[in-house]
């Protein structure tokens, strides 16, 4: 991965004055971002070295979002909030906001996909995830309040201006497709629909993004939280939908259901609410439908406009988990039907 000698030296700068170390001599590598428009580079060499989080001037979240400018830097806020629950996220040494660097533990290279690729247990992994994921959410349902996620949710309009990129740059930019006035009018009855039905689903703490690759697994089996800074308040499902239906990470529709019972035993036995699986499948799967139809857009998004194309490989994916939840879901036919004029893949 390309170097740059002027960020080198502010990183190293950071570095030394976190640690007060003489850091001059030690290797800079700059880690892969994936989609953020941060920057994460790495001083020193482990157990001894340090990740330093370069945020451009005046960055927007990384994510749409709803709710006013936060009031302290969301990274800083939601990581002190987490680790108040007692979840495991990376320390913050250092954050030097004017500069726009964050200083912060080294958690190494090790997320759960890069394992499962190495061949762990997937049973062990996931299991390991989705207990996480309901301790978390029990937790903060029992504190409901104390960073900014709670000042911003999933409202029908988030939704719907989602579902409108999927339209934008999967659908027509992506496959062409030309919307005639009727067929526009009925997908936007869809799209209404669907965001309306999921904005009044019940919302809590949510990450937004728990999945293989912000899941950092450590030496002894412990799973670490991290890019958690657009979390926000959404339905119980939503961390569910991102990890188990994961586009970088297919899985076959018996473990997905074997893990959504798992995640609401566990949600239960930390002390949230006794959910039955029927209704709470049924959203997960609308859930589904909307998330990856967003995904499929975004991948589009970031090679098109952000000159970014590592992610159209994850598009096929999506739109398989997209097809399997809609099959689920009768009630939704007729926008398969509609889908599937322009998308063969929902065919």
């Amino acid at each position: 991965m390309s170097q740059d000698p002027a960020t080198e030296q502010r990183v190293r700068g950071a570095v030394a004055r976190a640690t007060g170390r003489d850091v001059q001599s030690l290797p800079v590598k700059r880690l892969a971002g994936h989609a953020s428009m941060r920057s994460y580079w790495r001083v020193g060499t482990a157990p001894a070295s340090q990740v330093v989080m370069v945020m451009p001037a005046g960055a927007a979240p990384e994510e749409v979002t709803s709710g006013g400018t936060p009031r302290a830097d969301p990274f800083v806020d939601v990581q002190r909030y987490l680790a108040g629950l007692g979840v495991r996220v990376p320390a913050i040494l250092a954050f030097e906001e004017a500069e726009g660097l964050m200083v912060l533990e080294d958690l190494g290279d090790e997320m759960l996909e890069t394992r499962l690729l190495a061949g762990d247990d997937r049973a062990g992994l996931y299991g390991r995830a989705v207990d996480q994921l309901a301790r978390l959410r029990a937790a903060a349902e029992a504190r409901p309040g104390g960073c900014v996620a709670f000042t911003r949710a999933f409202e029908a309009g988030l939704y719907r201006w989602e579902l409108d990129h999927f339209r934008e740059w999967l659908l027509e930019a992506w496959k062409g497709a030309v919307l005639g006035p009727a067929e526009r009018a009925e997908l936007d009855g869809w799209f209404d629909r669907i965001a309306a039905a999921l904005a009044a689903e019940p919302r809590g703490f949510t990450h937004r993004d728990y999945q293989s690759r912000n899941l950092m697994v450590l030496p002894g089996g412990e799973q670490a939280v991290i890019d958690f800074q657009d979390a926000l308040l959404a339905p119980r499902q939503y961390d569910l939908v991102a990890l188990l239906r994961d586009s970088y990470v297919e899985l076959p529709a018996d473990f997905v259901e074997a893990m959504v019972r798992r995640y609401l035993a566990r949600l239960e036995a930390e002390g949230g609410p006794r959910l039955p699986y029927g209704p709470f499948r049924e959203t997960f799967d609308l859930l589904t439908v909307q998330r990856k139809l967003k995904d499929a857009g975004r991948f589009v998004f970031i090679d098109r406009v952000r000159g970014n194309p590592g992610f159209l490989v994850s598009i096929p994916s999506s739109l398989r988990y997209v097809r399997e939840a809609l099959a689920r879901r009768p009630d939704l036919e007729p926008l398969r039907r509609l889908l599937a004029r322009h998308v063969p893949e929902f065919g």
